[in-house]
C-alpha cells in the first residue's frame, strides 16, 4: 500500500487539470467561433467539447487530488469535513483553491496563444442582469447536489460521466451558461473571445455561485443527511458504512491506502 499523494502532487494535479480544462473551454470556443458564425452551432460545438473534455480530465486527475477543479467543490469539500464527514483540511482547501485559480488564468493564456491571438488581453463581454446571476445560483446547486448525491449513495464511480453531461446540459438550460466554477470564471476573464466575461462581471457571478455552492449543500442534506456517504470532492473519499435516512445501511466506498479517491476511478471488470 502506497501513502497519499502529497499535497504537492494534489496541488499540482488541480494546478494543471483547472489549466486542461480552461484550455478545452477556450480553445473549443475559439476554433467554434472561426468556423461558424451562427452562434447556435458554436454553442453546441463548444458544449460537446467542454463536456467531452472534463469528463477525461476528472478521469484522469481524479485518483490524484479527487480532480475538484473548482474553488466551490473544494470548499464544500472542507465543510463536508466541518461536519463530520471525508473531506479536506482548511490548509489543504487554500492551497487546493490557489492551485486552480491559477491554473485557470494560465490555461486561458495558453488558449490565447494557442491560436495566435494576443495573451492577457481581457474579455470586452459583459455579463450582468439578476436573471444571469439565478443562473449562475442554479447551475453552481445543481452541480453541488449531483456530486454530494452521488457520493453519499454510494455511487462515485458516476462522477466523471454525470458531471460532464450535467454541465453540458448546464450550458443550455441555464441563462448565464453555467460557468459554475470561481476560478474558471476568473480565467474566462482573460479571454476577449466567444467565452469571455469581462472583469466587471466577476463579482456578481463569483458571488453568485458561493450561494449556489451554499445551496447545494443546503439541498443535499435536506435529500440525503449529513452522515449518508462521503464528503464533498469531484472525486468522493471513502467513508465508513453509516445508516441512511432511508433505513438500510449505505455502503462504504472501497478503500485504497494510495489516494482517498482512487477506488472511485478504478476500471471495473
Amino acid at each position: 500500500m502506497t501513502a497519499q499523494p502529497s499535497l504537492s502532487r494534489r496541488a499540482a494535479a488541480e494546478l494543471v487539470g483547472t489549466a486542461g480544462l480552461l484550455v478545452v473551454v477556450i480553445g473549443s470556443g475559439l476554433k467554434a467561433a472561426e468556423l461558424s458564425r451562427d452562434t447556435g452551432v458554436a454553442l453546441i460545438a463548444n458544449s460537446f467539447a467542454s463536456a467531452i473534455g472534463l469528463g477525461l480530465i476528472i478521469t484522469i486527475f481524479g485518483p490524484l487530488s479527487g480532480a475538484h477543479l473548482n474553488p466551490v467543490v473544494t470548499l464544500t469539500s472542507w465543510w463536508s469535513r466541518r461536519t463530520g464527514g471525508e473531506g479536506l483540511g482548511g490548509r489543504e482547501a487554500l492551497v487546493y483553491t490557489v492551485a486552480q485559480s491559477a491554473g485557470a488564468i494560465g490555461g486561458a493564456l495558453v488558449a490565447e496563444v494557442m491560436f495566435g491571438r494576443t495573451p492577457g488581453t481581457f474579455a470586452t463581454q459583459v455579463r450582468d442582469g439578476g436573471h444571469l446571476l439565478i443562473g449562475e445560483v442554479v447551475a453552481t446547486a445543481g452541480l453541488v447536489l449531483l456530486i454530494q448525491g452521488l457520493g453519499r449513495i454510494g455511487r462515485p464511480r458516476l462522477v466523471p460521466a454525470a458531471v460532464a453531461a450535467y454541465i453540458a446540459a448546464a450550458i443550455w438550460f441555464t441563462s448565464s451558461g453555467s460557468f459554475a466554477n470561481p476560478a474558471g470564471t476568473i480565467g474566462r476573464s482573460f479571454s476577449d473571445s466567444f467565452t469571455g466575461i469581462a472583469p466587471e462581471s466577476l463579482p456578481g457571478f463569483v458571488g453568485a455561485q458561493l450561494v449556489g455552492g451554499i445551496l447545494g449543500l443546503v439541498l443535499a442534506a435536506l435529500l440525503y443527511g449529513t452522515g449518508t456517504g462521503t464528503g464533498t470532492t469531484t472525486g468522493p473519499t471513502t467513508t465508513t458504512r453509516s445508516r441512511s435516512r432511508f433505513g438500510r445501511s449505505a455502503k462504504p466506498a472501497p478503500v485504497d491506502g494510495a489516494s482517498p479517491a482512487k477506488a472511485a476511478y478504478e476500471t471495473v471488470g
